[in-house]
C-alpha cells in the first residue's frame, strides 16, 4: 500500500491573532518613524532670507524652535530662536501664515501604509493555508482549524503492498482474517447466503508480533485504501476533539467503501469506564463516540474495523462484545516453525551464506517476537559488514542471537584474575546442574565474556523443540540449575559474591509462581492465590490471600529454594573434579560450546586443576 500523507491542520485563528498583533506593533514603532515627513534644520540667516524673499508659507514657533514651509508647502524646515524684535512684522509683511505645522501623514496615507499594504501578503499566505487545510480534509475543513480532521495515514491500493506471503509464523491469524479479505473480494457471495462481514476484529497479542503488518497484508490482499491511526491521535487537550476525529473518521471510510479502518493500541482511548456519574472525560467522550459509530455504519458497504492492542484486559466490554468487534484474533509469539519461517522472510533482504541453517538459530531464539528475528538478521548483515565479508555466516547469525539476549561484547571491560575465576566457576556450576539432571534443556554454549548488558557471563540453553508445558520435576530441576551458580562459588571459594543476583531472583519468582500460581504445594494444594495481568507485557502479578497466608507462603517459597540449592551443591559435591576441569578450560578459552562441554563431561575425572588447587578467598 502506499500512504498518501495529509498536511496537518493549522490553526488558522492563532496565525491570523499574529499578524494582527505583528501589525499592531509595526503602526506603534516602525512605521510612524517611517512615514513622518522629513524636516530640515537650517540656520537663521537662511530663515531671514527666505523672510525678505516672501518665500515663508507656514510658520510655527513654539520655545525656543522655529517650524517653517516655503510658499509651496512641499519642505519642512526648523531653526533656532534667536533675540529678534522685527521678526513677527516681518513675516506678517511677508504672507506667512501662523498656523501649527503636522510631521505627520494624511489619515488615507497611515491607513493606506500603515494597514492595507501590509495586510495583504499575509492574507494572502493565509488564503493558500485555508485551501490546502480544506482540500487535505475532503473540503469539510472549518476555518481557523477548530474542525475535527482524524489525521489518519490513508494508503491507496498498491502493487507493492504488503501481502499475507510478506508475514509468515502467523498462519492461524492469517486463516482466520482471509475470511475478511474474500467478502471484500466477492461480497455478493456472501449476502445471497444472509452473511455479515464483521464489522471489527481485535488483534491482541504481545509486542512485535506483526499486528500492524497483519492489518496491512489485509488491506493489501483486499486491494482496498486502508487508513490506519493510533489511539493517541484521538486524545486531545480539549473535550470534544476526539469524538470529533473518530465522527471524521468514519465518514472517509464510508466514502471510500470498500476500506479498512485500523487503530492501532486502541487500548488508549477504549479502556473500561470507571463507571462515576458526571465529570467531562475526554477519554469516556471518545470511546462512546467509536462505539456509536460501530452501531452506526452499514458493514454490507465493506467497512472493516482492526485494532490491535497488548492490554486487552483493560478494554471496556461494550467494545468487545459482538456486533462492535465480532473477532478476537490473538497474535502469539511464533512457534520453532513459525520462527524457521520468520527468519527465512527477513533473510530475504540480505545476502547470505549458501549453507546457512535456520533451525538452529531458531531454536536458540525461543520466545523472540517477529521484530527481534528481524533484528537478529539484520545485527547477522552489520557483523558481516564489520568483518569485511559480503555475505552473512552461520556464525553471524548466531552471535547477533546473543547479541539481542545478552548484548554486544564489552572488550574494554577487563576482569581481574580472581573475579575471572569466579565467573568462570559461577557459569560452570550452571552448566554442570542442568547437565547432571534429567529434564533439563541442553547446554548449548558457555561464556565468560562481559556483555553489554551487564553480564559477566552466562550459560545458554536450548530445547530441542518447543515446550508448553512444565511438570514439577522440570521446575525444580530449573530452579536448582539456578543456584547452581551460587553453589559453586561457595563450594570452591567458600565465599559468594552478588553475580548470583539475577539467578536468586529468577529462582524465587519460579519458585512463588509453583507455589501460588500452579498448585504444586502439598500444604495450599489446588489453589491460585495469584492473579497475573498485562500478560502481553510481562505480566504484573497480585496475591489475593490473607497476610498469614502470605507469610507461610514465603516460608514455603524459602523452603522450596534452600531445598534445591542444597541438591544443587551436593550434585557439584559429587563431581567436584569435573567442576574443577570444566572451570580450568572455561577460564582458558573463555567460551565453551555444547559439544566441547559434552566430549569433556564425558572423559574420565582427572586430578584437581590447578586453577582450583589453591583458590584465593
Amino acid at each position: 500500500m502506499q500512504e498518501v500523507k495529509k498536511p496537518s491542520r493549522r490553526p488558522l485563528i492563532c496565525y491570523y491573532l499574529a499578524a494582527l498583533l505583528i501589525l499592531m506593533l509595526l503602526n506603534m514603532t516602525f512605521f510612524p518613524a517611517v512615514l513622518e515627513k522629513p524636516v530640515q534644520d537650517v540656520t537663521y540667516d537662511q530663515f531671514m532670507s527666505m523672510t525678505y524673499d516672501k518665500n515663508v508659507g507656514q510658520v510655527e514657533i513654539e520655545g525656543d524652535e522655529i517650524t517653517f514651509t516655503d510658499k509651496a508647502a512641499e519642505n519642512i524646515y526648523r531653526t533656532t530662536v534667536t533675540d529678534d524684535p522685527g521678526r513677527t512684522d516681518r513675516l506678517f509683511e511677508s504672507g506667512a501664515q501662523f498656523q501649527e505645522i503636522d510631521t505627520q501623514p494624511g489619515l488615507l496615507t497611515s491607513i493606506l501604509v500603515g494597514w492595507v499594504l501590509p495586510l495583504l501578503p499575509f492574507l494572502l499566505i493565509g488564503y493558500f493555508l485555508n485551501r490546502r487545510m480544506k482540500k487535505a480534509m475532503g473540503g469539510d475543513g472549518m476555518m481557523f482549524g477548530m474542525g475535527g480532521g482524524s489525521g489518519a495515514k490513508v494508503y491507496v491500493p498498491s502493487s507493492t503492498g504488503i501481502r499475507f506471503a510478506d508475514v509468515a509464523g502467523e498462519d492461524e491469524a492469517k486463516e482466520l482474517l482471509s475470511e475478511i479479505v474474500d467478502f471484500l473480494h466477492d461480497p455478493e457471495k456472501y449476502r445471497q447466503i444472509g452473511a455479515k462481514l464483521p464489522k471489527g476484529a481485535l488483534l491482541v497479542g504481545p509486542p512485535g508480533t506483526g499486528k500492524t503488518l497483519l492489518a496491512k497484508a489485509v488491506a493489501g490482499e483486499a486491494n482496498v485504501p486502508f487508513f490506519s491511526i493510533a489511539g493517541s491521535e484521538f486524545v486531545e487537550m480539549f473535550v470534544g476533539r476526539g469524538a470529533a476525529k473518530v465522527r471524521d473518521l468514519f465518514k472517509q471510510a464510508n466514502e471510500k467503501a470498500p476500506c479498512i479502518v485500523f487503530i492501532d493500541e486502541i487500548d488508549t482511548i477504549g479502556k473500561k469506564r470507571d463507571g462515576q456519574i458526571g465529570g467531562n472525560d475526554e477519554r469516556e467522550q471518545t470511546l462512546n463516540q467509536l462505539l456509536t459509530e460501530m452501531d452506526g455504519f452499514d458493514g454490507s458497504k465493506g467497512v472493516v474495523v482492526l485494532a490491535a492492542t497488548n492490554r486487552p484486559d483493560s478494554l471496556d466490554p461494550a467494545l468487545l462484545r459482538p456486533g462492535r468487534f465480532d473477532r478476537r484474533i490473538p497474535v502469539e509469539l511464533p512457534d520453532l516453525q513459525g520462527r524457521i519461517e520468520i527468519l527465512k522472510v527477513h533473510a530475504k533482504k540480505i545476502r547470505l551464506a549458501e549453507d546457512v541453517n535456520f533451525e538452529p538459530i531458531a531454536k536458540t531464539a525461543a520466545g523472540a517476537s517477529g521484530a527481534e528475528l528481524a533484528n537478529i538478521v539484520n545485527e547477522a548483515a552489520l557483523r558481516a559488514v564489520r568483518s569485511g565479508r559480503q555475505f552473512a555466516t552461520q556464525e553471524d547469525l548466531q552471535e547477533s542471537v546473543e547479541v539481542v539476549i545478552a548484548g554486544y561484547q564489552k572488550k574494554s571491560r577487563v576482569l581481574s584474575d580472581q573475579e575471572k575465576k569466579i565467573v568462570a566457576y559461577h557459569e560452570t556450576g550452571h552448566a554442570l546442574v542442568a547437565a547432571l539432571q534429567s529434564h533439563s534443556a541442553p547446554v548449548q554454549k558457555i561464556t565468560i565474556i562481559p556483555r553489554t548488558s551487564g553480564a559477566l557471563g552466562y550459560t545458554l540453553q536450548v530445547d530441542e523443540g518447543d515446550h508448553f508445558l512444565m511438570s514439577r520435576e522440570e521446575l525444580l530441576n530449573k530452579i536448582a540449575t539456578y543456584t547452581g551458580g551460587r553453589a559453586a562459588e561457595e563450594l570452591v571459594f567458600h565465599s559468594v559474591t552478588t553475580g548470583a543476583s539475577n539467578d536468586i531472583e529468577q529462582a524465587t519468582k519460579l519458585a512463588r509462581a509453583m507455589i501460588s500460581r500452579f498448585g504444586m504445594s502439598e500444604e495450599f494444594g489446588f489453589v491460585a492465590f495469584e492473579t497475573v495481568s498485562n500478560q502481553y507485557l510481562g505480566g504484573d502479578a497480585s496475591l489475593a490471600c490473607s497476610p498469614e497466608t502470605q507469610a507461610r507462603m514465603d516460608q514455603k517459597v524459602t523452603e522450596l529454594v534452600s531445598q534445591q540449592y542444597r541438591r544443587a551443591v551436593e550434585l557439584l559435591r559429587a563431581n567436584e573434579g569435573k567442576l574443577h576441569q570444566l572451570a580450568g578450560y572455561l577460564y582458558e578459552h573463555e567460551t565453551i560450546t555444547g559439544e566441547e562441554f559434552m566430549e569433556i563431561l564425558s572423559q574420565s575425572s582427572p586430578e584437581l586443576d590447578p586453577l582450583a588447587e589453591q583458590p584465593e578467598t
